[in-house]
């Protein structure tokens, strides 16, 4: 409620902003005689369309290089250089802008809004990481998304998080994604935007509220590596998919593992699988996979029932349907003429039935938005749980290709291959 209420206060702030810059000037401007034209105020000029190319070449580049230096340079440092690179290029100097993980809300409006159109930009940088998160592993967290790279540069001790514990944080990142497909859907907010930690600190000019958030996510990074990647980035779900299937991946060492257990200390977010020898299959594992078949879809359907249940609640971040709550449990507020929200609906010249109907509708696409949400966050929990049923023989240590950034820092751990390798052994043993 809390959130939704912050929600809602922006953007009626942000409401307040425009009405205010449209509005008529109180004093007209003075008509100078000379060809000076006054700049408009109302929205800064355009980036260029040779440097939006840029920007994409450089992604392009940044994400062949990154490749390159961990599957075949095998270079931590390299890849290391390249994260400080685009930070300073598409965080600090592109203030956080082209972001491949807002563009979950760009290409979804333009799917559900015929009136929006992506740009042409936006749509690669959205959909580049994953083309390469299929053939290559995440190699865009590794060093191209200035969000993983400010968190990559602060870790400073890490800690293990319990496996339970993981299995529980990374439902959020699912809830997050169908959060913001439904508000971005129903053309309510884009809320990956708007609660960004990070974009007020790219761009200099963060609210006392939003630079707290962004302090508190790289203060819990010392310790907790990466925690808005693991445990919220919605582009992070899409990516792990993607990932997981990748052919050309990030692998430990450059031959035989010797088991020393360095790569899986190493890693600061936990995705070194461990050996193991897959056991005997018995009656009572059967039962387990055949259990999580059969329960798969009654969570589909429990989690539809409270999304769809939810979707009042969830609607009432919509400014339409809020106003129409708003109108409506409070008719005195159309006399007050200092509730701006209230006389700009008036001044509007739409009737309250039209209002009404308007809200109606949203709440609708909310209803069943709502029924998707649920039973998609039904399916994931679903998934996980037959995932703890199948076992899969693992003779080395290796990088869990869905969950692991391709930072680099296991292989550079790995002493197989290095020139001290015996030295390191006997240290070790």
């Amino acid at each position: 409620m809390k959130n939704n209420r912050i929600a809602i206060i922006t953007f009626f702030s942000g409401l307040l902003i425009s009405v205010v810059s449209f509005a008529q000037q109180r004093f007209p401007r003075p008509d100078f005689e000379s060809d000076y034209l006054v700049p408009s105020p109302l929205a800064p000029e355009p980036r260029w369309a040779s440097m939006e190319i840029l920007d994409v070449v450089i992604l392009l580049i940044v994400l062949v290089l990154t490749s390159w230096l961990a599957i075949k340079k095998r270079s931590r440092r390299g890849i290391l250089y390249l994260s400080v690179f685009a930070l300073i290029y598409f965080g600090f100097y592109r203030n956080g802008c082209i972001c491949s993980i807002g563009g979950i809300q760009n290409v979804t409006l333009t799917l559900f809004n015929p009136a929006y159109a992506i740009s042409l930009t936006a749509l690669l940088f959205f959909v580049l990481p994953l083309i390469f998160a299929l053939f290559m592993g995440r190699v865009f967290c590794a060093s191209a998304c200035p969000l993983g790279a400010i968190q990559e540069l602060v870790i400073l001790k890490p800690i293990s998080i319990p496996s339970p514990v993981r299995k529980v944080l990374g439902l959020i990142p699912y809830l997050y994604l169908g959060l913001s497909i439904l508000y971005a859907a129903t053309n309510t907010d884009f809320i990956i935007c708007r609660y960004d930690p990070f974009i007020g600190i790219f761009r200099m000019d963060a609210s006392f509220e939003m630079l707290i958030l962004g302090g508190s996510f790289l203060l819990l990074g010392m310790f907790v590596a990466r925690p808005y990647c693991r445990f919220l980035c919605p582009y992070g779900v899409l990516l792990n998919w993607m990932s997981s299937f990748s052919k050309w991946h990030l692998s430990i060492t450059p031959s035989e593992c010797v088991d020393c257990k360095l790569c899986a200390h190493s890693c600061p977010v936990d995705a070194i699988n461990k050996p193991v020898i897959e056991p005997v299959s018995n009656r009572k594992d059967i039962n387990k996979f055949i259990l999580s078949i059969l329960i798969l879809p009654v969570l589909v359907l429990i989690g539809g029932y409270i999304g769809s249940k939810s979707h009042i609640y969830l609607s009432r971040a919509n400014t339409t349907v809020s106003l129409a709550e708003l109108m409506i449990t409070q008719p005195e507020l159309k006399n007050d003429p200092d509730h701006i929200d209230v006389q700009t609906f008036l001044a509007s010249g739409k009737t309250m039935e039209t209002l009404l109907e308007e809200a109606a509708v949203i709440r609708s696409q909310f209803y069943y938005g709502g029924w998707i949400l649920g039973g998609f966050l039904g399916l994931a929990f679903g998934l996980i749980f037959m995932g703890k049923t199948i076992y899969r023989n693992r003779k080395d240590y290796e990088p869990d290709k869905g969950n692991c950034v391709s930072c680099g820092r296991c292989m550079d751990y790995c002493p197989v291959g290095k020139p001290d390798f015996d030295e390191i052994m006997k240290q070790i043993k």
